[in-house]
């Protein structure tokens, strides 16, 4: 089967910030398969049209004018059931140093990040794209490393493909925004900021059936692992 991984991040620079402002790195993925992805955009464009919602959908855009949207989106990301999934990972930076552990290349920490995040999820005969916010990159070759690590990895998958794009080109990367913002809300901040935000929050977990927190990897619908390294890897 064709699969497609739609990545994004919260609080990417807080390894490099002088006064952070949160306790954990947030990496997520959305995982569909391919021949759903046509499907799952029309979905959402219904709902645009029916509550007029326009624009790129963003955590940070949940307001009370359009809560009943997003709340909407998220019930359509769950009626899904295991054809949608979404994994984040969670990285401890009090607990990790990136520069100490890659020889002053936190890049390259990051982007092992991005590794674990998708590994654990790749089976055996399948193939993938995986798709990543646009962002800038001291190394023009880090996806391609990615991929290249992905694949030795896998022998038996193939990962076709780990590709930039600019979130606003892709609705699905969109709706990975949201879930993040919303573990990010949980893990980091304990509550959202805004009611609207927490109406989203929980909406999800009642859905779940539980509260948004780390989970074992098994866990298929709606992944949060945390990481917490003191050392190598």
């Amino acid at each position: 089967m064709n699969f497609e991984v739609y990545c994004d991040e919260s609080l990417p620079d807080l390894f490099t910030s002088k006064k952070p402002r949160a306790k954990y790195l947030m990496i997520g993925a959305l995982w569909l398969p391919a021949d759903l992805r046509e499907e799952a955009k029309a979905k959402i464009a219904r709902l645009r049209e029916r509550h007029n919602v326009h624009g790129e959908m963003k955590w940070r855009k949940i307001s009370p004018s359009r809560v009943d949207f997003y709340a909407e989106v998220i019930d359509m990301f769950f009626a899904y059931g295991s054809d949608m999934r979404f994994r984040c990972i969670a990285v401890d930076h009090e607990k990790t140093n990136l520069e100490n552990l890659h020889d002053g290349d936190g890049e390259l920490g990051f982007y092992k990040f991005y590794y674990q995040l998708l590994h654990h999820w790749i089976l055996d005969f399948n193939e993938y794209t995986v798709f990543c916010d646009l962002k800038s990159n001291r190394s023009p070759t880090r996806l391609a490393e990615l991929r290249k690590v992905l694949s030795n990895a896998n022998l038996s998958a193939e990962i076709l493909n780990v590709q930039p794009l600019p979130s606003g080109q892709l609705v699905l990367m969109q709706l990975c925004d949201i879930l993040l913002g919303a573990a990010n809300s949980r893990l980091n901040f304990k509550a959202p900021a805004s009611p609207a935000k927490l109406a989203i929050v929980e909406r999800i977990e009642a859905r779940l059936g539980r509260g948004i927190g780390p989970t074992w990897k098994s866990e298929e619908k709606f992944n949060v692992f945390k990481i917490d390294l003191q050392g190598g890897w």
